[in-house]
């Protein structure tokens, strides 16, 4: 655990140093995002962030690398470098859209290409857990669904990415969750903690939350779609190189048993992680194809929007998502790994709270609400 912290450390201080550096160099270059009728914020902010971000991860790889313990694994070595080159091709993806506003088709191939190349290294599915036990399709059949997987994850963070701080802080949240489940999950089964999982969770987590002092409302920095799309693929495939390290036979498979729900959470914690911005992604895609509009046509529809338009302010809704997310991650670990009365009853309560926050007003917006 001592090693995982400072994982986590070092992404976070490297992150956070290197985002000052990040700004100035979008300053410079002209890659800052405009005001348009959709955004939220009133004034020119700089782009970047996803570069201090990529430095935050390969700075916590490296120091990874060196330590004794998750350094001596050559599968974590393996698929971390090869996640880690499909992050760095997918920045810079994103750089060039921040740069030149590239069109949708061709922002996809891009998205494409970084998958490939993860892809092709083995960072892959080779298992789903399903309530009848594990199944096995083909190499190919997964491969496309690990492509899909990784695809939509990394749109799904890049739809939420709409207000200051909200896809670092969902993200991180996301993270920590995963990180959780897979350390004591190899902890309780007696296997081996050092995983590719666990070191791409720990490092995504520490870069977000360096990340998050500079971005958080009022922002001084946004990630643009170097750092969205980046994050995506990073928190995607941490989850998914679990499969290829994780013996599908370590959890027991009980049908209506109490280790049913903990056998099915490699399944379910990667789509619990992902709720929020998958949700926002399913709604955008539904409700601009029903408008006869393409699905990437930008409108202020996203679940955030609709929360300030409730009255929320900025950080009230941001925290709200935050709130969201958590409640789904980690009710979904609590439930799964220590399932009696007294974790459903927590979990219940927060989710009451959840709502009441969310579908409350705050006092001084009620008026003005009232009015319109």
């Amino acid at each position: 655990m001592r090693e995982y912290l400072l994982v986590l450390f070092v992404a976070m201080a490297t992150t956070f140093l290197l985002t000052g550096v990040a700004r100035q160099i979008a300053l410079r270059y002209g890659a800052v995002a405009k005001v348009r009728a959709r955004d939220v914020h009133k004034v020119p902010i700089p782009y970047f962030g996803g570069i201090s971000i990529l430095g935050g991860l390969i700075a916590a790889f490296a120091v990874a690398s060196s330590l004794p313990f998750l350094g001596n694994s050559l599968q974590v070595a393996h698929d971390a470098r090869a996640i880690l080159i499909g992050g760095v091709v997918i920045c810079a993806v994103g750089v060039v859209d921040d740069l030149y506003e590239l069109d949708a088709i061709t922002k996809l191939a891009g998205e494409v290409l970084a998958v490939g190349v993860m892809v092709v290294q083995g960072i892959q599915l080779y298992w789903l857990p399903l309530p009848g036990g594990v199944v096995s399709p083909s190499p190919a059949q997964l491969a496309v669904l690990t492509a899909g997987i990784l695809l939509v994850s990394c749109n799904a963070v890049n739809f939420v990415d709409g207000l200051d701080g909200l896809a670092a802080g969902v993200t991180a949240i996301g993270a920590t969750a995963f990180f959780i489940y897979s350390y004591l999950l190899n902890f309780e089964q007696n296997l081996d903690r050092a995983t590719t999982s666990t070191l791409i969770t720990v490092a995504l987590a520490g870069a977000c939350l360096g990340f998050l002092p500079h971005n958080f409302f009022p922002a001084r920095v946004f990630m643009g779609d170097s750092g969205a799309l980046l994050i995506g693929l990073m928190l995607a495939a941490s989850t998914i190189s679990l499969t290829g390290q994780m013996d599908p036979n370590a959890v027991p498979y009980e049908v209506g048993g109490s280790s049913l729900l903990p056998a099915l959470l490699p399944l379910v914690l990667p789509i619990a992680v992902l709720a929020i911005p998958a949700l926002d992604l399913t709604m955008a895609y539904v409700r601009r194809t029903k408008a006869g509009r393409s699905p990437f046509a930008a409108d202020k529809l996203h679940l955030h929007h609709r929360l300030m338009q409730r009255g929320h302010s900025h950080r009230r809704a941001v925290l709200l998502m935050y709130l969201w997310t958590a409640l789904i991650a980690y009710g979904v670990v609590v439930l799964g790994l220590v399932l009696f009365w007294w974790t459903a009853l927590i979990v219940l309560a927060v989710a009451v709270t959840a709502v009441l926050l969310t579908t409350g007003l705050p006092r001084r917006s009620r008026k003005p609400l009232a009015k319109v």
